[in-house]
């Protein structure tokens, strides 16, 4: 019990302390946050230039589209920017599944950011067909905390592998696909003014699936670790 009581402390000030050099790396290289929001723009500048404002079902699709390409972006450094000796070093002040976590905390608040940002541009010049748009919005933090947490768990493997991002896209496509087909089945809700069915079912799968990855990552990050 002694243990428990001296060890949930310690993991406390270790995922604080993991999380804010995080956020300190990420203000300090600006330049990676701020391409992928020039990503973004000009991913919407292209679109309006193209088609103009899109019907509902087009800019839901290519809202999801561009997330997609924005999680590749931007959740692949979480693991792949630390330096491989840099390993040894946090394997002395903390533990894997502490480590995990504060990565995961840190992937989420910046795919949330990334998210809200991107919905503020689509509304700015592809115009902002969701009727409940308060639902859409929390469809759109729900499905950021679900592609941070598979291509944070994806940018671990492909760390501790020694591998580029290229393998997070080809392991990412068969956990995303379904990912992103639910996601778009649940922000179609938003885009109508009535209720429809299956809609809560639907979140508790996606619910059931960011949990289900992050167990699987507290189980084998571990092992990586150790390689």
């Amino acid at each position: 019990m002694n243990v428990i009581q001296v060890s949930l402390p310690a993991m406390g000030s270790a995922f604080m302390a993991l999380l804010r050099k995080d956020l300190i790396m990420e203000w300090r290289q600006k330049h990676t946050l701020f391409g992928v929001l020039v990503y973004v723009g000009a991913i919407v500048f292209v679109v309006y230039m193209m088609n103009g404002q899109p019907d509902a079902k087009v800019w839901n699709a290519l809202f999801w589209t561009s997330q997609l390409f924005v999680a590749v972006n931007s959740m692949a450094k979480s693991f792949l920017q630390e330096h491989p000796h840099r390993f040894r070093y946090y394997y002395t002040i903390a533990r894997p599944v502490t480590f995990l976590l504060a990565k995961l905390a840190y992937s989420t608040l910046l795919m949330i950011m990334m998210t809200l940002v991107s919905l503020l541009l689509y509304a700015l010049m592809l115009g902002w067909p969701p009727v409940q748009g308060g639902l859409f919005i929390l469809i759109s933090v729900t499905g950021s905390l679900s592609l941070a947490v598979v291509f944070t768990f994806l940018s671990a493997i492909a760390a501790r592998t020694q591998q580029n991002s290229s393998l997070m896209a080809i392991l990412g496509f068969p956990l995303v696909t379904p990912l992103l087909m639910i996601l778009s089945k649940l922000a179609s809700a938003a885009l109508q003014p009535v209720y429809i069915p299956g809609w809560w079912s639907l979140t508790g799968i996606l619910l059931l699936l960011d949990v289900l990855i992050v167990a699987l990552g507290v189980v084998l990050f571990p092992f990586l670790w150790q390689e």
